[in-house]
């Protein structure tokens, strides 16, 4: 192969060759998350939140094979409409390409884009992580994994509230992965601010967030870092109203056999049952959180 794998949106190319700060954007949230024309109000937003962070949004999908870091506003509405859009990883990106299909990318994969084109900072909603039961079903998110190999700060709301939050945290360490909580002692657990758990590190400041991750490169450590960014408490649902509603869904999807991939969408379609669609208002409210400091973060990088 003679030339990159991938291409820049004319913004995103423009902002690059400039040396201008640019933040990767996943599309999962897009095609998967919410319906048209709801899921494109949600894209335009966050976008122009890192516009209006002082960054360049960089909107990451494959489009009939094309690996697009960035996309022109009539290709967001095209995916934005786009029926039966395949889910990719690291696992499937380069079969999805090779074959000239379509699909949205991945916590994973949407790293791999970005550090292929020179992009240190990306914002998302939650990462994946360890399924609970994994101890049976060794369902273990490959977010982890590509936290520990690609160069590439994610920040996000924690992981979903709907997995194993201490097994998650504990595969982490593991891979050498540091988990960053933003301003507080605990990490976020999605759609709630604060959590049980003690977080492992704590930054305060976008500079020192972009500090820890120049520190890292120039050490020679591989991988990235995720900073765990707090939904605000006027959009948050509290701990005490979410997890009784998780283990109703939880028990929900026990008593109907869900399992395998079809357990997270199930748990997501659940809990916004029963919150009376109150979780997908948070969720929208926390990935304009997480696109507002990714901007501030990739301000601060003095690079791309």
């Amino acid at each position: 192969m003679t030339t990159l794998p991938f291409i820049r949106s004319k913004a995103v190319q423009s902002a690059f060759d400039a040396g201008r700060p640019i933040v990767a954007l996943e599309s999962t949230i897009i095609t998967h998350g919410m319906p048209y024309p709801q899921n494109l109000q949600m894209a335009r937003k966050v976008e122009q939140t890192v516009r209006d962070g002082g960054a360049t949004p960089a909107t990451v999908a494959v489009i009939e094979g094309r690996l697009l870091v960035g996309l022109e506003d009539n290709q967001l509405e095209e995916l934005a409409q786009t029926k039966g859009a395949a889910k990719l990883s690291r696992a499937d990106i380069a079969v999805c390409m090779a074959s000239k299909g379509t699909g949205a990318t991945t916590v994973a994969a949407t790293m791999i884009a970005a550090n292929l084109a020179g992009i240190s900072v990306f914002a998302t909603g939650g990462i994946g992580g360890v399924h609970r039961g994994a101890e049976e079903s060794f369902d273990i998110s490959a977010d982890l994994q590509e936290l520990a190999q690609t160069a590439v700060t994610v920040v996000a709301a924690g992981a979903k509230a709907i997995l194993d939050i201490p097994k998650t945290l504990e595969v982490l360490e593991t891979l050498g992965v540091p988990v960053i909580a933003f301003g507080q002692d605990t990490v976020p657990a999605f759609w709630s601010a604060q959590s049980a758990h003690k977080a492992p590190l704590r930054l305060d400041t976008p500079l020192d967030i972009a500090n820890a991750h120049k520190m890292r490169g120039a050490l020679g450590l591989p991988g990235g870092q995720l900073v765990t960014n707090p939904i605000p408490e006027a959009d948050e649902i509290a701990r005490a109203e979410m997890d009784p509603v998780i283990e109703r869904a939880l028990q929900d999807a026990l008593d109907h056999g869900i399992s395998g991939k079809s357990v997270t969408p199930y748990l997501l379609q659940r809990v916004f049952e029963l919150t009376k669609g109150r979780s997908l208002t948070a969720n929208i409210a926390l990935v304009l959180n997480n696109a507002a400091l990714a901007a501030r973060i990739a301000c601060e990088m003095g690079d791309n």
